[in-house]
C-alpha cells in the first residue's frame, strides 16, 4: 500500500468520496482478503483499480488478483491512468452503470411477492 495516492488516483478520488457518484459509498485503499484495492463499493461488492504504468510489468500478478476477486464474489473494474485524466466522464459513467446494474439486480422485488397463509 502506497502512503500517497497517485494524481489519477486522487483525481478520480475526488469524485468518489462523500457519496458524490449515485450516492454510493467508496473506500479508498480498501483490503479485501489478502489485497488492496484502490477503490471499493461495498453496496455492489465493486473493486475499482487504476493502473499506471507499473501495472505494465505486473500484469500475471494483476490478472490473478483480479482473477481471486472474482471467485470470492466481488467485481472489478480496471481503468487506466490515462482514461482517469483524458475521459473521466465516461470513467464515472461507467462505474455509475456497473454499481446501478447491481444495485437494482440486487433490490428486484419478484413479480409475486410472498402472500401470508390466511
Amino acid at each position: 500500500m502506497r502512503a500517497e495516492p497517485t494524481l489519477a488516483e486522487q483525481r478520480l478520488w475526488h469524485h468518489l468520496r462523500e457519496l458524490q457518484l449515485g450516492g454510493f459509498k467508496f473506500r479508498h485503499q480498501h483490503i479485501i482478503n489478502r489485497f488492496i484495492v484502490d477503490f471499493y463499493c461495498p453496496e455492489v461488492k465493486l473493486a475499482i483499480e487504476v493502473d499506471g504504468p507499473v501495472h505494465k510489468k505486473q500484469r500475471l500478478q494483476d490478472e490473478e488478483c483480479e482473477a481471486a476477486l472474482r471467485d470470492l464474489g466481488y467485481q472489478v473494474m480496471r481503468f487506466s491512468n490515462e482514461e482517469v485524466f483524458m475521459d473521466l466522464p465516461t470513467v464515472l459513467n461507467r462505474i455509475l452503470s456497473s454499481c446501478a446494474e447491481v444495485f437494482l439486480a440486487n433490490h428486484q422485488q419478484s413479480p409475486f411477492p410472498f402472500q401470508g397463509e390466511g
